[in-house]
């Protein structure tokens, strides 16, 4: 059965998409099967691995409503053993549709259900709200992955999202854990840059993961050109990053980051 993480945080431009994209491909390319839902409007997931959302027949949005099979709306990525759930913007309907419904906060676990056996990972990119889908998100997880940026309002809100949280694991998912806190946008030449971090590791501890993520052009570029930083250049930075980062994750979920690894 896959593990499923939401990467999360309701604060926009803090990396949130950036890592569900790049930590989906460096597994990937790790030999293990993952499905990235992009469970966010605005479609920069879809379209950062080269997908028009506007293109898109079936997304989404028809998954979590139940109006299409799950594997009708899949699709298969140029990077070896990554598959896409795409979205569009009219997911953001869902939130709508979604209110007066029964159960309406296990949409997402339902819709992902058939498939879950057929991944190691399913990683879900979350809108940047603590809005109805976000919480579809983390009730269907078992764990989150919460991005900071290592700027001067990096931890404003974070007090919020993790109320969300408590408040997902006391009703509706007691399984729900927090898989890491990730810095990310790292510049070591900014004494603020480094400040945050030591702040952010004296309060979270263990909870922090060890890996940085630092700012780097290629990682900018990549979804320029459609492509994950690993397969628009596994040598830069960017990519050392997040390759970094899966063999952490894969380390604390007691996985093994060989290519022989057994599933």
């Amino acid at each position: 059965m896959g593990k499923i993480i939401s990467v999360a945080n309701q604060k926009g431009g803090v990396g949130k998409t950036t890592t569900a994209v790049n930590l989906s491909a460096a597994l990937a390319v790790m030999e293990y099967k993952v499905l990235l839902v992009d469970a966010d409007p605005q479609a920069n997931a879809t379209s950062g691995l080269g997908i028009n959302p506007d293109e898109l027949e079936k997304s989404a949005y028809e998954c979590f409503m139940g109006h299409a099979d799950i594997h009708d709306c899949l699709i298969t990525t140029d990077a070896p053993n990554l598959t896409l759930l795409p979205t569009r913007i009219d997911l953001v309907g869902a939130e709508v549709e979604l209110v007066n419904e029964k159960n309406r906060e296990y949409f997402i676990s339902r819709a992902l259900e058939p498939v879950r056996d057929d991944y190691d990972f399913i990683i879900i990119d979350c809108s940047p709200s603590l809005g109805l889908i976000t919480v579809n998100a983390l009730t269907a997880s078992d764990s989150v992955i919460i991005p900071i940026q290592s700027e001067y309002f990096a931890l404003e809100g974070l007090g919020k999202l993790l109320n969300t949280v408590r408040i997902v694991q006391t009703r509706l998912n007691p399984k729900l854990n927090i898989e890491g806190l990730l810095i990310t946008m790292y510049d070591s030449r900014l004494r603020l840059a480094r400040q945050v971090v030591e702040d952010v590791r004296s309060h979270f501890k263990r909870l922090v993961f060890d890996t940085i993520i630092y700012r780097n052009t290629k990682l900018a570029e990549a979804p320029s050109y459609g492509k994950s930083v690993i397969m628009y250049d596994a040598t830069c930075a960017g990519a050392v990053n997040y390759l970094n980062l899966a063999t952490e994750l894969l380390r604390r979920n007691k996985m093994k980051s060989s290519s022989t690894h057994e599933n």
